[in-house]
């Protein structure tokens, strides 16, 4: 596999079988799910919510890493609540998704929120995936 990441930190192996009707786990056993498409009412999750719980620890961990910069210590309670859409666009023919990051920074000031977020989301590996592909609002508490 080519990359053009400079150095790797960390690679996360998965197996999947079945699409949204199927299972996925990971290699060294710490998650093993059944999948199935939204609003179907049958057990498992499907992919807009893994990708919705990914995007928010990730998002806290850029968070952590700008507060760290700044001498700020983060509320023990910061938390982000991500609403993640599949929808269509181009008339029905292709496929979307949208995401609403709610973040919640309990105590801060307001300009220093802002001010997190905003260098957070520069940082912030599925914040630089997303950019120019998925529209992503933030939308701070």
């Amino acid at each position: 596999m080519t990359s053009s990441l400079e150095t790797i930190l960390y690679t996360a192996h998965t197996h999947t079988t079945g699409g949204r009707n199927g299972s996925g786990r990971t290699d060294d056993g710490a998650l093993e799910l059944a999948l199935s498409p939204p609003g179907s009412g049958r057990p498992g999750t499907n992919p807009e919510q893994l990708f919705g719980i990914g995007y928010s620890a990730c998002f806290i961990g850029a968070l952590q890493l700008a507060a760290g910069k700044l001498n700020v210590k983060l509320p023990a309670d910061t938390a982000v609540d991500a609403d993640v859409s599949l929808g269509k666009t181009h008339g029905d023919a292709d496929f979307q998704l949208a995401v609403t990051l709610n973040i919640h920074l309990p105590g801060l000031d307001p300009a220093l929120r802002r001010q997190l977020v905003e260098a957070e989301h520069r940082t912030c590996p599925y914040s630089r995936m997303t950019r120019g592909y998925v529209e992503v609002d933030l939308a701070i508490a």
